[in-house]
């Protein structure tokens, strides 16, 4: 089934306002849930909408509540979520850090006390189509094991950089820590297919592709192995002392569920040293490089991060977005 984007992106905002969302903000958050599916990343956008929707419900999180500044000197500011739906404070923050990146020629938003973001390259698309370079991360409940570890201590705490381009085709990097996150795991799972690759641990200690599997043991694997835990463990503590808000832990120690997240935008205006112009050829430079690069299997395309999102974009404009039946019945019901 295809469903086109303004049907999609309708239907999130009925059921929102169903649930008491002023109808302004509906519309915020469900253009956003709308264009994650846009993209290709279902996993955060169409498929996790019922498990939001499922968080309302449960009181963690407030609708009608928006992120606020609690402090900030020059080009650095702290912000508070209110615990508020995770992609409005997400969008807001990023906002923020852009228009100081205007002024100073870069910004720094932290903010705590927030939820789930959704899909984090949203806000690098964001800084990117504001003429920025965008980074930004989340923190998340434990979700994944230390390096060499059997229990969940770490999150899997996504990471996000982006490359502005004047054509509007950024280069957009955004990855959670694990080798795949769990929506995406959740993804494979529903359609009844294995993994590409190794994605975590199976029930017998072995290394696996069954998403299934993966899910059960709740051990997935860090990208690069030790590398990819370091680097959760270093971001958690980075978004944690900027923000002041809970740590990956301190999550943990809440409930089994995921709210109360720390996060940190950044955005950066090249515009300050470069022209549009000088910064394409740099970039175009380094791309048609990696592009022309001898591919390891034939048939192979050589992409850029975020290419693909394009392409994508393109396709499900024009045929509609693919949605599972079942899923979609279920949010047509609510």
């Amino acid at each position: 089934m295809r469903i086109k984007f303004d049907d999609m992106l309708k239907e999130f905002k009925r059921v929102l306002v169903k649930k008491g969302m002023r109808e302004e903000d509906a519309q915020v958050s469900a253009k956003l849930f709308a264009e994650n599916s846009l993209d290709g990343v279902y996993s955060h956008g169409v498929n996790r909408f019922s498990r939001v929707i499922d968080y309302i419900e449960k009181g963690y999180i407030d609708i009608n509540a928006k992120a606020k500044k609690i402090g900030g000197d020059g080009c650095f500011e702290r912000w508070d979520g209110n615990l508020g739906i995770g992609n409005i404070n997400a969008k807001i923050c990023m906002d923020k850090a852009i228009e100081l990146a205007k002024e100073y020629g870069v910004g720094v938003v932290a903010i705590r006390n927030t939820n789930h973001w959704l899909r984090g390259g949203a806000y690098g698309w964001q800084a990117a189509d504001a003429g920025c370079v965008g980074i930004c991360w989340t923190n998340t409940m434990p979700n994944m094991p230390a390096w060499g570890a059997k229990d969940s201590k770490i999150g899997n705490n996504p990471f996000v950089i982006s490359i502005p381009r004047s054509n509007g085709e950024h280069v957009v990097f955004d990855g959670a820590m694990s080798q795949f996150s769990y929506g995406k795991i959740n993804e494979y799972k529903i359609k009844g297919i294995q993994l590409p690759f190794p994605g975590g641990y199976d029930s017998t200690g072995n290394i696996s592709t069954d998403p299934a599997e993966i899910e059960k043991t709740s051990r997935v694997l860090p990208i690069g192995f030790w590398k990819g835990s370091g680097l959760s463990i270093a971001l958690d503590l980075v978004a944690t002392i900027l923000s002041g808000g809970n740590s990956t832990t301190d999550i943990g120690r809440m409930t089994e569920d995921e709210f109360g997240c720390s996060q940190v935008m950044i955005a950066i205006d090249p515009g300050k040293f470069n022209t549009p112009e000088i910064t394409d050829i740099m970039i175009n430079n380094v791309i048609d490089d990696i592009k022309a690069s001898q591919p390891a299997n034939e048939g192979v395309k050589i992409s850029y991060p975020g290419e693909r999102v394009i392409s994508t974009r393109r396709e499900n404009l024009e045929k509609g977005i693919p949605v599972i039946d079942s899923i979609w019945e279920e949010i047509k019901s609510m």
